[in-house]
């Protein structure tokens, strides 16, 4: 499945149906331009997850106070529109997948 991005009118619809990890980042942070080709690149192996960018910005400010964001990067993971865990901080890619992998299996 294709990395997608959302903000506050689209995010609704875009967590719903199955398994779905929304990484909330900003441009401006450093950690968050780390991670993202991590997420991409992880994203371009797991067909069965939708991956989703949340960049936080001016606009985009009612999820992400929904959800408690004050770090970023932060992922989300949803299973079927209902949050079910969240990270905060830089991730390497092994961890994850281990993680995906955890998601899948509960």
């Amino acid at each position: 499945m294709a990395l997608e991005h959302a903000n506050d009118a689209t995010f609704e619809s875009l967590v719903n149906g199955g398994l779905a990890l929304v990484d909330f980042w900003a441009p401006w942070c450093g950690p968050c331009r780390m991670f993202g080709p991590i997420f991409e690149s992880v994203s371009a192996r797991t067909p069965d997850v939708k991956f989703i960018k949340f960049e936080i910005d001016e606009a985009n400010r009612r999820t992400a106070a929904k959800f408690g964001i004050r770090s970023i990067p932060s992922v989300l993971a949803f299973r079927d529109g209902e949050l079910i865990e969240a990270r905060t901080g830089l991730m390497d890619e092994d961890t994850l997948v281990d993680w995906i992998r955890e998601l899948k299996g509960s």
